[in-house]
């Protein structure tokens, strides 16, 4: 394909024809669209995140020339999506509200290996309980760490849960070692948009997070409030003001 460019002519790659196109398909197929930036993330935890969502969630990663030619070719305005177009991008279309991709895509997180200099998000226990670990450099290991443990049977035991790692510390290469060796996975890796098109406006993860529980907790005491409101002046056309005024009667 060439594309002509004021007075040049420049030959586009069909490779990149090929991909526009697919992401102009995408976009005309489904109404919600997140942006990630996947660098650093390995791909055998995208492929493990694609599988799960397969059926709901269509992944395609594309360059940002490539992903900002989709939606100008489609006469759609991509302004508000630019600044999110960046690292390794990959897209994420779905059909479902904006809010409800962010929450399936948190709750769709896979867990993964420590490795040294990784600084801890949340507390680490080593539970009690048998392990395949053999007796040998292991034991020194699990002693400088403060790990009560004795052989039974020619493997090592934990005889007691224990903290190995607080919010805020760094792992070392001896506790990483150890729980590579107890198969213990302690941290988590997810695709976690920076934004999602909705057809009409982008909207930012500061906006899409939000906190349910939170706001069921707000309903409900606004609810209970207004109950209580309707009772104090006997509104009893709300049938549950009707029998808390019986009931008082």
């Amino acid at each position: 394909m060439v594309l002509i460019v004021g007075r040049r002519s420049v030959k586009i790659q069909p490779w990149k024809v090929k991909v526009v196109e697919e992401l102009k398909d995408l976009l005309q197929k489904h109404p919600v669209v997140g942006v990630a930036d996947v660098t650093g993330i390995p791909t055998a935890q995208l492929q493990v995140i694609r599988r799960r969502l397969r059926g709901r969630v269509v992944f395609k990663v594309a360059k940002r020339t490539l992903v900002l030619r989709a939606f100008e070719q489609l006469g759609l305005d991509a302004g508000g999506l630019e600044p999110y177009l960046k690292g390794t991008i990959m897209l994420m279309f779905a059909d479902i509200n904006p809010f409800k991709l962010y929450r399936i895509l948190e709750s769709e997180k896979v867990a993964i290996e420590a490795k040294p200099g990784q600084v801890v998000d949340r507390e680490i226990v080593v539970p009690e309980g048998p392990t395949d670990i053999t007796p040998g450099p292991m034991l020194g290991v699990l002693g400088r760490l403060k790990i009560p443990y004795e052989v039974r049977g020619g493997k090592v035991y934990i005889k007691k849960s224990t903290v190995v790692a607080k919010p805020g510390d760094v792992i070392s290469p001896e506790l990483a070692s150890v729980l590579l060796k107890l198969n213990i996975k302690p941290f988590e890796i997810g695709v976690e948009p920076l934004a999602v098109y909705d057809g009409k406006v982008v909207i930012p993860r500061s906006a899409l997070k939000l906190d349910i529980e939170s706001f069921k907790k707000e309903l409900l005491e606004a609810t209970g409030e207004a109950l209580r409101l309707a009772t104090g002046i006997a509104y009893v056309e709300i049938p549950e003001v009707a029998s808390l005024t019986l009931l008082d009667a």
